[in-house]
């Protein structure tokens, strides 16, 4: 039985724009709409031997802790996206969160002695209930066709919590104690579990793909010899080609399968 879990397939990741950039995903990730259609079609092609489809969507409030109205300086000006914000900028005052100032030092300082991706701000994207939201339409035309089938693909929400980043699929990079939707979804991995083969893709590499595969490594290691990445379903954000290096390196030395969506799905006979 052979699953595929697609990460944050949604507008604001995949939509080009027109020849004049005009409505271009907010976010937008160079090549994932080629990603995206190559996806689309491979689905298309194996649908009667894929047996579930799950989709993570990244939803956020316009105040979240990544975006530049959630911050300020003491001259009132909103950062730049793109800019890196430290425990150290907080306390010199270059950058004031204007929301939960604790909670939000705190989350920073836990951040840190994580030691892995640092605090980012990114432009607001995947606002709740906007179109850069909503699945990219080639896969989701995909998706249906698949559906039309008989049976249901599953939504996995992710972000709307705003006090911190959720880049992975099955938890926060801080979950809070108190807060149900940003700890571990062991929920997810049971349904995943059931599967054979975990085909992983989606938006982006870099960054959601990455942490998605990373929390599998460290949380869900059965599912480890049950994984395919679809290397050219997935492209990196401009300018963090290699951030997620390590953690590829390592999936592949712990028996991670690497493969491309020029490989049809094996018919197996029952």
């Amino acid at each position: 039985m052979n699953a595929l879990l697609i990460i944050d397939p949604q507008n604001d990741f995949c939509n080009p724009g027109d020849k004049y950039g005009k409505n271009k995903g907010a976010l937008y990730v160079e090549g994932a709409e080629a990603d995206m259609n190559r996806l689309s079609v491979w689905i298309k092609m194996n649908k009667q031997e894929l047996d579930f489809i799950g989709v993570t969507l990244d939803n956020h409030h316009l105040n979240d802790i990544a975006h530049p109205d959630y911050w300020a300086n003491e001259q009132g000006k909103q950062p730049e996206p793109f800019t890196q914000i430290t425990l150290k900028d907080i306390a010199e005052k270059k950058w004031l969160p204007l929301f939960e100032p604790a909670k939000t030092a705190k989350y920073i300082k836990d951040l840190e002695l994580q030691g892995e991706y640092p605090h980012l701000i990114w432009p607001p994207h995947c606002l709740i209930g906007s179109e850069g939201a909503a699945i990219y339409s080639p896969v989701m035309d995909a998706m249906v066709e698949w559906a039309k089938l008989g049976t249901y693909y599953a939504t996995v929400q992710k972000g709307a919590y705003p006090f911190t980043e959720h880049f992975g699929a099955f938890k926060a990079q801080i979950p809070d104690p108190t807060i149900t939707e940003t700890q571990l979804n062991e929920r997810f991995i049971d349904t995943l579990a059931n599967y054979d083969t975990i085909y992983l893709s989606g938006e982006a590499k870099s960054h959601c793909v990455a942490n998605s595969l990373k929390q599998i490594l460290e949380e869900a290691p059965e599912l480890i010899k049950k994984l395919v990445v679809l290397e050219d379903t997935m492209s990196n954000v401009t300018g963090y080609e290699t951030i997620a290096d390590p953690i590829y390196n390592k999936a592949k030395e712990m028996g991670v399968r690497f493969s491309t969506t020029d490989e049809k799905i094996a018919v197996v006979s029952c």
